[in-house]
C-alpha cells in the first residue's frame, strides 16, 4: 500500500474510534501513534510521542487557556455572569424579544471572559430560561437564543478556538483575538436582528417585558460594572499592547478571583469548585493538543495535505470555489463532530492549501471558527442543542433544533460578510501589528 493509501486508511480508522465514542485526544495520539509505526517503525513512533508530548504543553502561548477559562469559571460561581444578564435585561427587556435579545447580548459579554460556547450556554441559560418561560416566551425562540447565543463564546475572544488553531499554525494569538472582535459583535447583532423577525411574524413569541426605571437601569449596569472592567482591561490590554494574551489571562483571572473575594461573592467552597472544574476542562483541552501534535508528523509523512491541494488545483474550481468545497466539507462534519475535534482533525490538513490559495491565514482562522460555530447548533450532534436541551426541562429536541433556525441563519449572513468583506476579521489586527 502507498504511504497515502495509508493514511486515509488511518483516517477512516480515527473516525471510527470517534463513532464509538473514543474521546478525540485519544483517538489522535492512538492513529498517530500505530499510523507513524506503521510508515516508519517503531522507535520513530516512540520518539514522537514522547517529545511531541513534551513540546505540545511546553509550550509558552497554552498557559492562555487555564487562565481565562478560570477567569470564566470563578465568575460563574460568583454570580457575575448573573449581573451582565440582569444589567442588559433591564435596558432591553421592555421592548418585543428583549429577554431573548438579552441573552445575546449576555452571552457576547460572558464569552468574553469564558472563550467556552458550551460554558456561556449554560450559564446564562440557567439565568434566562427560567425568565423567559415564567413571561411566556416560545420554547423555540427561548432556547434558539440561548443555544446560538452560546456559540459566541467560540468566536468572541478569550476564545479556545483561536487559541488551539494558533497552536496547530504557529500563528499570532493576540492577532487571532483581536481578528474575532468585530465578527463577533457583527454575530451578536444579526442574532438580535433575527430574534426581531421572530417577534415581528409571531408577536407571541417574544411578549414585551415591563420596563424597568432609569434609576433601577443604572444601578444594575454599576454592578455589572467590575466584570465589565476586567473585560476591557483584559481585552483592551492585549488591543493597546500593554500586555501580551498570556498576560492578560494572567490579570483577567487574578482580578477575578480578587473581585470575587473583596465583595464576598465567593466562598472557599465556590472557589474549589471553580478551580477543579478549570483543572478537568484544562486537562481535556491539552489532551486535544497533544493528540494534535501526534497526529501531524503522521499526516506529513503521508503527504495527505500536499495531495488534497494537488487534487483541488486539478478540479479548477479556484480559490473561492475551493474555499467553497472546504466550508462545505466543515458543515458536513459538524454534524458528527464537536467544534474543536473538527478543529484539531482538519487545520493541519487545510492550512497549507489556503496559504497555497493566498488567503490571510488570520482571515481563514476566523471563517472556520464561523462555521464550526454553524456546527454547534445544526443536527444531528449540534452539541449546544443539547446543552440548552438539558437546561431548558420538558423542551422537545426538535423544537431546540427549529428554534435555532433564524440564527443559523444569520451566521451564514454573517460568513457571507466576512468573505466579502474580509477587513471586518483583519482591520483591526493590521492596525494594531500593521
Amino acid at each position: 500500500m502507498t504511504e497515502l493509501t495509508i493514511g486515509i486508511l488511518d483516517f477512516v480508522a480515527l473516525f471510527g474510534l470517534m463513532i464509538l465514542r473514543t474521546p478525540v485526544a485519544f483517538a489522535m495520539l492512538m492513529t498517530g501513534f500505530f499510523g507513524i509505526w506503521i510508515l516508519d517503525g517503531l522507535r520513530r513512533a516512540g520518539a514522537v510521542m514522547m517529545t511531541e508530548t513534551y513540546s505540545a504543553v511546553a509550550n509558552y502561548s497554552l498557559i492562555v487557556v487555564p487562565m481565562f477559562i478560570l477567569l470564566g469559571n470563578v465568575s460563574s460561581e460568583a454570580g457575575f455572569s448573573r449581573g451582565l444578564y440582569d444589567a442588559a435585561h433591564a435596558w432591553v427587556g421592555r421592548f418585543r424579544g428583549g429577554l431573548a435579545t438579552a441573552s445575546v447580548i449576555g452571552c457576547a459579554a460572558f464569552a468574553a471572559v469564558s472563550g467556552s460556547s458550551v460554558a456561556t450556554a449554560v450559564t446564562i441559560g440557567r439565568v434566562a430560561l427560567p425568565e423567559m418561560k415564567r413571561l411566556g416566551y416560545g420554547d423555540g425562540l427561548s432556547t434558539g437564543s440561548i443555544a446560538a447565543g452560546g456559540t459566541l463564546g467560540f468566536l468572541i475572544p478569550p476564545s479556545t478556538g483561536f487559541v488551539i488553531y494558533a497552536i496547530l499554525t504557529e500563528e499570532s494569538i493576540g492577532r487571532l483575538f483581536m481578528a474575532g472582535i468585530l465578527p463577533g459583535l457583527l454575530m451578536m447583532v444579526l442574532f438580535t436582528a433575527a430574534i426581531w423577525i421572530v417577534t415581528l411574524r409571531d408577536p407571541a413569541a417574544g411578549p414585551k417585558g415591563a420596563p424597568v426605571a432609569l434609576a433601577q437601569r443604572l444601578r444594575l449596569l454599576l454592578r455589572a460594572l467590575p466584570l465589565i472592567a476586567i473585560i476591557v482591561i483584559s481585552i483592551g490590554g492585549i488591543y493597546i499592547g500593554v500586555f501580551t494574551p498570556v498576560e492578560a489571562s494572567g490579570i483577567g483571572a487574578g482580578l477575578s478571583i480578587l473581585l470575587a473575594l473583596v465583595t464576598r461573592a465567593i466562598d472557599t467552597a465556590g472557589l474549589t469548585r471553580a478551580i477543579m472544574e478549570t483543572v478537568k476542562t484544562s486537562a481535556m483541552l491539552y489532551m486535544i493538543v497533544i493528540g494534535a501534535h501526534v497526529l501531524n508528523p503522521f499526516l506529513a509523512l503521508t503527504d495527505i495535505p500536499d495531495a488534497l491541494g494537488r487534487g483541488l488545483d486539478y478540479l479548477g474550481f479556484g480559490a473561492y470555489g475551493t474555499l467553497l468545497v472546504i466550508i462545505l466539507s466543515y458543515i458536513v462534519l459538524g454534524m458528527f463532530l464537536d467544534g474543536l475535534a473538527m478543529l484539531v482533525i482538519t487545520v493541519p490538513i487545510y492550512y497549507p492549501v489556503i496559504l497555497a490559495l493566498g488567503f490571510d491565514p488570520i482571515w481563514f482562522g476566523v471563517v472556520a471558527v464561523v462555521v464550526i460555530e454553524m456546527g454547534m447548533i445544526t443536527p444531528p450532534v449540534g452539541l449546544n442543542v443539547f446543552v440548552v436541551r438539558n437546561v431548558a426541562h420538558n423542551v422537545g429536541l426538535g423544537t431546540v433544533f427549529r428554534g435555532v433556525l433564524p440564527f443559523l441563519l444569520a451566521m451564514i449572513a454573517c460568513l457571507l460578510l466576512i468573505i466579502l468583506f474580509p477587513q471586518i476579521a483583519l482591520i483591526i489586527p493590521n492596525s494594531m501589528f500593521g
